[in-house]
């Protein structure tokens, strides 16, 4: 049974690869393709190759990202969809939905992106665009292995098209072996990659995108030195910039702004933003939590329990310009109206990120969206560089200027860091400034694994905006820095040894 289910998946995931949602596929009717008679022009490859992206979908968030924020204290959901809650309450058990999904999408988009590899030399076409394409799809590979180990430790590492024969009961590899492989395509993709594309190129990866994400990868593996090179080298391009206007940079008008390093395509009516407003907003998913409202500094750069400028009665005035830019307020204009408790049920709070509606214009809510979620902006980038090259070297002149940018954005314009910072305090600098900076795009919770934080700040009370409490988070810190190898795929694979006190 284990093998006539794994090939079945195999089968599925390879005739997916032909699926595309571009006119690369107008030139036959795709259900006469088969191994033999596909993999031969152009058109083919490059319908291929949309398989590889067509599994990052905008209807899957990109692979969930947007439930990540939700399992730390930085917001909460409304229902338990997924999960999620689950995960933030440390309820989660093997059989979790999220865990399950995040573990068979990403291993869909593994199984394209090696059938794309296994396939490619028989394809007659210019070989300067065949090795930007193997590019390509090294990079998503690498994408896809990262976000598994990023949650379960080491896994099976495949680079072979799906055989069941040869693959159903792989044991895993370590995550140092897994780790070194998404190192090695990032490089092979970064070689071949161009710095950019244009018109219906736009959102392919590029070579800034790989050396983007190798630094992520490499920062997240406390590789210090090595990650504060990798985005040095994208700093360094000239390529990238930030966006001079932070409440409308995830907005559908900016969608290919010059922050934007790597991002989903979406297109309406065909391929929308499965998320936007009718959970963002309506029914408040996900709800930002009054502990992530409290980090964000008063307009002299000093927390709200040293500023003289912070007013408990007036709690969201004279704060980092980003706090309003990104979440929604009771007694505070959006949507053409005065925002009240009804509005923001859950905690008081609403996100307004990623939408691009304005404070003082009435318009309809909509369903969907087609702006582009973006997955590795620029930002990230100097945030990668200031805490490797801190970590590596201490707070040099360097790191101050990558945070500075940040704060110094003319729509932003916070105080910079204060001078002669100790290693441990810019430490804490940078990882506020990373939580406020790139709240609700889902590396909050990955954040906190690896600072190994989670611990003290996932126990205990969440609270809303009046501080009373609204749910407890609950962190097993000798079982959950690590998530639990889905049931299903264990008992497909005996092979799978569990992760430590899952069993």
């Amino acid at each position: 049974m284990r093998y006539k289910i794994y090939n079945r998946i195999c089968i599925v995931a390879a005739c997916m690869c032909l699926i595309s949602c571009d006119s690369w596929l107008d030139v036959d009717p795709s259900d006469q393709y088969s191994t033999e008679t596909f993999w031969k022009t152009k058109e083919h490859a490059h319908a291929g190759l949309m398989g590889c992206y067509n599994a990052l979908g905008p209807w899957r968030s990109a692979l969930y990202t947007m439930e990540f924020d939700m399992l730390t204290s930085n917001a909460t959901p409304y229902n338990e969809v997924n999960g999620t809650q689950a995960i933030g309450k440390g309820e989660h058990l093997s059989t979790t939905p999220l865990i399950e999904s995040l573990w068979k999408d990403c291993y869909v988009g593994i199984g394209r992106a090696n059938t794309f590899l296994s396939n490619i030399e028989s394809v007659d076409m210019d070989d300067k665009g065949k090795l930007e394409m193997v590019g390509e799809a090294k990079f998503l590979r690498a994408f896809y292995y990262q976000n598994l180990v990023d949650k379960f430790g080491g896994v099976p590492l495949i680079t072979n098209a799906p055989n069941a024969d040869e693959q159903a009961e792989l044991p895993r590899n370590s995550k140092e072996e897994v780790v070194n492989q998404i190192i090695k395509d990032l490089d092979e993709a970064a070689a071949v990659l161009p710095e950019t594309y244009t018109d219906s190129d736009l959102g392919r990866a590029t070579k800034g995108a790989a050396l983007a994400l190798k630094a992520r990868v490499l920062l997240y593996n406390l590789r210090w030195a090595e990650a504060a090179q990798a985005a040095k080298q994208v700093m360094m391009s000239g390529t990238y910039q930030l966006f001079n206007d932070y409440r409308h940079f995830f907005s559908e008008a900016n969608k290919h702004n010059c922050e934007v390093i790597f991002n989903v395509e979406s297109k309406l009516p065909e391929y929308p933003t499965n998320y936007y407003d009718q959970d963002h907003w309506r029914l408040n998913r996900p709800a930002p939590l009054k502990e992530l409202v409290d980090t964000y500094l008063c307009a002299d750069g000093k927390t709200i329990e040293e500023s003289p400028l912070y007013d408990p009665s007036q709690p969201y005035e004279n704060r980092d310009p980003r706090l309003l830019k990104s979440i929604v307020c009771i007694g505070y204009p959006y949507l053409g109206k005065t925002i009240t408790k009804e509005d923001v049920a859950t905690t008081g709070f609403g996100v307004k990120k990623y939408t691009s509606y304005e404070d003082d214009v009435t318009i309809p809510l909509v369903e969907r969206s087609a702006f582009n979620f973006i997955l590795i902006r620029y930002a990230e980038v100097l945030l990668t560089y200031a805490e490797a090259q801190n970590e590596a070297n201490g707070p040099d002149q360097s790191v101050y200027d990558a945070i500075n940018q940040l704060r110094k954005r003319p729509d932003i314009n916070m105080p910079e860091i204060p001078k002669g910072l100790t290693k441990d305090q810019m430490r804490e600098v940078i990882r506020r400034e990373r939580r406020i900076e790139l709240t609700f795009e889902g590396l909050y919770y990955s954040d906190i694994l690896r600072w190994k934080t989670a611990e003290k700040e996932n126990n205990g009370m969440m609270h809303n905006y009046e501080g009373i409490e609204v749910v407890k988070r609950s962190f097993n810190s000798k079982r959950d820095y690590l998530w639990p190898i889905p049931y299903n795929q264990t008992v497909l694979n005996p092979n799978l040894e569990q992760n430590p006190s899952w069993d």
